[in-house]
This record gives structure tokens, C-alpha cells and sequence, in this order.
């Protein structure tokens, strides 16, 4: 597999610009000597979270490939954009989750840049986005390896000890199901806007079939293809699994049925196909229920109660897209990009009922 393949930073946009002088002395203060040159900066394009640089240093130098992350400009929301505890989950996961980036260094000098930030070795691979890079292309065979590793890491993620590992204080645990439930609605009634469907079925029916919690782990909570790093020479493997401040404590179906919201196959309808932002219609991937399938034998855990988790995985997209349509809808934001995002919410409402129904024709109330 060719170099050419491997997901690189593009120019530096100017409203994206920081004081490059000011982290390079911040860098030394921290024992990283990197000399008096400066570090050549570009930028990743993408996600509407984080910022995300790349920072360059000469070959001679140790830890010359960096990551820098910080939050976007302007007003961000309470809790948002955690600089401080995304930094600290990858340092404490690193020792026991191997495919965590190494961390550098952190900084809440507001003085340096303007804001938190923090800087961490580049993973140098390839990132399966919504198409593989131009020219490259994956036998049949080759996409069931991918498919197959990408959960195998949310597999070993999920089966961490995080007890043996001092990890308990990641989230509050036990009773994360009822909170997610909980949380959602009382979210997507608040961003609802008049021209949405209501969800009350949904939020109804997710109420009366909560499950109890399967068991705790630490979950990503944000789990796609496009946050995974694959080896150059071998795009089956997986080095690397990126963006974690998401990540708590919680059940790991949970994790399962927001990761496979986004999972869309082959077969979808024409809707769902158009939204798809991982290879994951390319042949040989597995279905969502061949999904479901494997991590539950491989968990050891039971998939007969999978609808519930599925509906939920689905209607946390739908309020994931509503909030961000709420903010187009009162021109908090003139992107056109989210215009019509009403229109997949009524879509995912609908994806929702679909399986209710079938659900309550296998024993769901």
C-alpha cells in the first residue's frame, strides 16, 4: 500500500491561525528542545469539533510529528470541548489501551493561545473515510479484515478492566442506560423546532423498554471508521482509534447502537446512503446484524433485546442533527450545509417507528 494513501493535513486556514513562536516556547518550557526552528503547520479539514494541526519538526529531533487539538473559536457550550479531560483519558487509556495516541504535553495558559490545548504524536496511517483515497481500493476479502478489526477494537475497548486500572472515576457508571434515555429526550424537546416530528413514540417506547445496564466498561461514545487509524502497508490493520472526548463509563450495547446509527450498507435506501460517511457499502463489509451478531458472540452477551438499541442509537442521531439544525433554523449559524437537516430527522423518526413496529410484533410492549 502506497504512502500516497495516508490522510495528511492541508494549508493553514487564517481564522484557524495561533502563535506558532508562543507553542513552540511552551514546548520547550515542557522539555521538548526542538532548537530554534519553528514547526512547519498545516491543518486537518473536518468535523465540526475540535481543531486539529499538524505540527512538523525537523527529522533529527525526537517526537517530531505532533498532533495539536483545541477547542474552535467563539461562545461553546458548558462542558463542550473538554480539553483538559480528552487529555487526560488518552494518558490514563494509553497504558492499557495500546491504540491511544502518545500525549505530550497539556496547557491551560490561557496566555499561550488564547485557549486550552494539547499536543500529541501523529498516528501516520490512513483514515477510512466516507470514500477510500483516490486509487486505492479493497478486495472483497480485504473490507470483511477491515470491517472485522474496527469492531474487534471496540472489543477490546469494551473489555478493559477499568477497576484494575484506577479508570472508575471516567463516568458515573452504573444506571448509564436510564440516563441516556433520559438525557436524550429532554434534549431533542428542547432543540425541537415546529417543523419535526415529535418522537413521543419513540421516547415513549424507549421509556417503557429500557433494559437494565448489560454491564459497565469504558465506552468511546463516538465510535465510526472515520476516527480509526489503519496501517499504510496494511490497511486491515488498525494502529490507532482517535477522539476520545466522548468517552465515560457506560454499557457497551449502548456504544454498539450509536456506532451502528452511522454504519450504513450496501442495501440502504437511497436516503441513508446519501448521508454515509465511512467505506462501509463496500463489498464484503458485514451487515449491521452480522455486526450485532459477532460482537455479541465475541462479548459473550445476548443481542434478543438489540431493537431497543438500535432505536436508540437512532434517535441520538436524530438529536444530534436537530440541535445542530436548531442553530440554523434561529440563525445561530447561516451554514447552508444544515438546511435541510429537518428533512433526515423526519427520516430517522421514521427508521424509528419501523422497527418499533416490527419490535412489538416479537414481544417488545
Amino acid at each position: 500500500m502506497s504512502a500516497q494513501f495516508i490522510d495528511e493535513a492541508k494549508a493553514l486556514r487564517d481564522s484557524d491561525a495561533f502563535d506558532i513562536q508562543a507553542v513552540h516556547n511552551w514546548l520547550k518550557a515542557q522539555g521538548h528542545d526542538y532548537g530554534d526552528e519553528l514547526p512547519q503547520v498545516k491543518q486537518f479539514s473536518g468535523g465540526a469539533s475540535n481543531l486539529t494541526y499538524h505540527l512538523q519538526y525537523p527529522d533529527q529531533y525526537a517526537h517530531n510529528d505532533l498532533i495539536l487539538r483545541r477547542p474552535p473559536a467563539g461562545h461553546k457550550a458548558a462542558g463542550a470541548h473538554d480539553m483538559k479531560r480528552e487529555y487526560s483519558i488518552m494518558q490514563r487509556l494509553k497504558p492499557v489501551y495500546p491504540y491511544v495516541p502518545e500525549m505530550i504535553a497539556f496547557c491551560e495558559d490561557q496566555s499561550v493561545i488564547g485557549s486550552d490545548f494539547y499536543v500529541m504524536e501523529r498516528m501516520r496511517g490512513i483514515i477510512p473515510r466516507g470514500n477510500l483515497p483516490r486509487g486505492m481500493t479493497l478486495s472483497q476479502e480485504q473490507a470483511r479484515e477491515l470491517c472485522i478489526s474496527v469492531f474487534d477494537k471496540l472489543i477490546d475497548l469494551h473489555q478493559v478492566d477499568y477497576q484494575a486500572n484506577k479508570l472508575d472515576d471516567l463516568g458515573k457508571g452504573a444506571g448509564y442506560v436510564q440516563r441516556q434515555v433520559e438525557g436524550w429526550s429532554s434534549r431533542y424537546t428542547k432543540s425541537k423546532t415546529w417543523n419535526v416530528p415529535s418522537f413521543k413514540n419513540t421516547m415513549t417506547w424507549l421509556q417503557r423498554n429500557m433494559p437494565a445496564d448489560v454491564k459497565t466498561c469504558i465506552i468511546h461514545n463516538d465510535y465510526r471508521m472515520d476516527n480509526v487509524v489503519l496501517n499504510p502497508d496494511n490497511p486491515g490493520e488498525i494502529i490507532g482509534v482517535l477522539d476520545w472526548e466522548m468517552a465515560t463509563l457506560g454499557d457497551p450495547l449502548m456504544d454498539l447502537g450509536g456506532a451502528l446509527a452511522y454504519w450504513v450498507q450496501a442495501d440502504d435506501d437511497a436516503l441513508m446512503r446519501s448521508i454515509r460517511r465511512q467505506p462501509s457499502h463496500l463489498p464484503g463489509m458485514l451487515t449491521r446484524q452480522e455486526i450485532v451478531d459477532y460482537y455479541c458472540n465475541k462479548m459473550g452477551l445476548d443481542a434478543k433485546l438489540w431493537p431497543f438499541y438500535e432505536v436508540f442509537g437512532l434517535f441520538r442521531l436524530a438529536v444530534i442533527v436537530q440541535q445542530i439544525y436548531y442553530r440554523y433554523h434561529h440563525k445561530q449559524t447561516d451554514n447552508p450545509a444544515f438546511k435541510n437537516f429537518w428533512f433526515f430527522v423526519h427520516y430517522l423518526n421514521w427508521r424509528c417507528n419501523r422497527i418499533i413496529k416490527h419490535a412489538r410484533k416479537n414481544g417488545f410492549q
